[in-house]
C-alpha cells in the first residue's frame, strides 16, 4: 500500500493535545501537523525523534500533514498512524498473505454487530464458509529484546471489543483479533498485563472461547512511500 503522499522527514518537537504535533523542518521551519494516534504512544513521541510524515490529499484540511512514523532507539521504525492498520489487514487479506482467511468472496468493513453496539473493523462473508468478524488492533509498543505489546494504555474499548468477539464465537461465526504490527524489531505480540491487566485476562478468556488471535508485522520502503504486512509473528499469552 502506498501512503497517500511522499514520506517526509523531521525531527519532532512535541506532541500535545492528543491529536497534534510539533516538527521541525530540514529548512528550520516549524509546523505543526495532524497525529492520527489517541491512545499514550509510549516510547514513541520522545522530542528530538526523526519523524515521517505526509502532505494530505484534502487541501481543505487545517493542518496538511500527517505524522505516520518514527524513529526510535538508533532508527527502528514504528507506524503510529492507527488508521492505517485497518487498510493494511484488508489489503493483505485479499492479496492472500493471510493463509488463515483464504476463501472469503466478500469484505466488508465498519459493519454494525454484537451487544454492546459495535462496529467490526472487517467482515468475511463468503458462500459455503462461516461469516469471519475481524477486530484489528495496532501494535507500536517494542522493547529492545523484541517483544511487542497491546495496550500502551488502559483501553476499555478494547475490552468491549473482546467481549464482543466472545459473543460472535458463541453465535457459531468466526471471531478474530488481529494484531497489526507497525514495528520493525517486534518479533511476537503479548498482552500488555502490567498496563492493563483486565485486558490482559479477557484476552486470555476469548483464546478460551475460541477466538483466534492472529498478528502481522508490517514493512516500510520509505524510498517509495509504501507499506505492506509481510511477516507473521506469534502471539504468547
Amino acid at each position: 500500500m502506498h501512503f497517500e503522499n511522499k514520506l517526509m522527514s523531521g525531527v519532532l518537537v512535541k506532541r500535545y493535545k492528543r491529536f497534534l504535533a510539533d516538527v521541525r523542518l530540514s529548512s528550520g521551519e516549524q509546523v505543526t501537523i495532524h497525529c492520527p494516534n489517541t491512545g499514550s504512544m509510549r516510547n514513541c513521541h520522545n522530542p528530538g525523534s526523526t519523524i515521517w510524515f505526509t502532505a494530505s490529499v484534502n487541501k481543505n484540511r487545517k493542518y496538511p500533514h500527517t505524522w505516520q512514523l518514527v524513529e526510535v532507539d538508533g532508527g527502528v521504525l514504528v507506524g503510529i498512524n492507527t488508521g492505517l492498520a485497518n487498510r493494511l489487514v484488508l489489503e493483505s487479506i485479499q492479496n492472500k498473505t493471510v493463509e488463515k482467511l483464504h476463501g472469503y468472496s466478500k469484505a466488508r468493513t465498519e459493519v454494525p454487530y454484537g451487544r454492546e453496539n459495535s462496529r467490526i473493523d472487517i467482515l468475511l462473508e463468503s458462500a459455503g464458509l462461516r461469516d469471519c468478524f475481524i477486530e484489528v488492533k495496532n501494535v507500536s509498543l517494542g522493547t529492545s529484546t523484541g517483544e511487542g505489546f497491546f495496550p500502551d494504555s488502559v483501553t476499555v474499548r478494547g475490552q468491549r471489543h473482546l467481549r464482543e468477539l466472545m459473543s460472535v464465537k458463541e453465535s457459531g461465526a468466526r471471531a478474530v483479533l488481529f494484531f497489526c504490527v507497525q514495528h520493525s524489531r517486534v518479533e511476537s505480540v503479548a498482552p500488555a498485563h502490567d498496563i492493563d491487566p483486565v485486558y490482559a485476562e479477557l484476552l486470555i478468556e476469548a483464546i478460551k472461547c475460541g477466538v483466534e488471535v492472529m498478528a502481522y508485522r508490517s514493512e516500510v520502503d520509505l524510498v517509495s512511500s509504501t507499506i505492506w504486512l509481510d511477516k507473521e509473528l506469534p502471539v504468547k499469552i
